[in-house]
């Protein structure tokens, strides 16, 4: 069996309290699909960067699963796709 290997790269911005992901999947033929998320503090909740980043994040790659999963489906004639196999 050949073994494959896709790359995503996640890429960050911070605006006060406000932070942005994209994640970028790119295959070895040159495809490309995006994703997004956003992430905003709470003015109630403390300052910890990080969770921004991991919402932002885990979002983006929600985003991404989602395209991918809405590719296949197209990619299949508009079949159904199983959203799980585990």
């Amino acid at each position: 069996m050949e073994a494959k290997q896709w790359t995503v790269r996640i890429h960050l911005a911070e605006d006060g309290d406000d932070t942005s992901a994209r994640a970028v999947l790119t295959t070895p033929d040159g495809t490309r699909v995006e994703g997004a998320g956003h992430a905003r503090r709470n003015p109630a909740d403390p300052s910890l960067p990080e969770v921004g980043d991991e919402l932002a994040v885990s979002r983006a790659l929600a985003d991404l699963a989602g395209r991918l999963g809405a590719d296949a489906r197209h990619d299949l004639g508009d079949g159904p796709v199983p959203t799980r196999s585990w």
